[in-house]
């Protein structure tokens, strides 16, 4: 993925990161954001990622979800998302 060696602002992303119970599928630690991927099994678990997402974020992290189908349609759009969050994160420590 776009986000491993550092490719994307300089930012460490890890991949397939446990998480008290849950396994993330990408975090980046120093600022503490997961980046978890859903495909269409996730239209019927919606409990369950809720539950997911609670939990991850009351560990520290915030969560951000994309679509399986974004990523390989609009990878353009889903980098700048994950920009974005990550600026979000910049923009609250100033």
């Amino acid at each position: 993925m776009h986000v491993r060696n550092r490719a994307l602002g300089g930012y460490k992303f890890r991949r397939q990161v446990p998480i008290g119970p849950y396994v993330a599928d990408f975090v980046c630690i120093s600022e503490g954001l997961v980046i978890e991927l859903d495909g269409s099994q996730h239209h019927e678990q919606t409990d369950d990622d809720r539950q997911r997402t609670q939990w991850i974020e009351s560990a520290g992290y915030r969560v951000l979800r994309l679509w399986n189908n974004d990523i390989f349609q609009n990878m353009h759009t889903v980098l700048e998302a994950i920009m974005a969050e990550l600026q979000r994160t910049n923009d609250r420590d100033c």
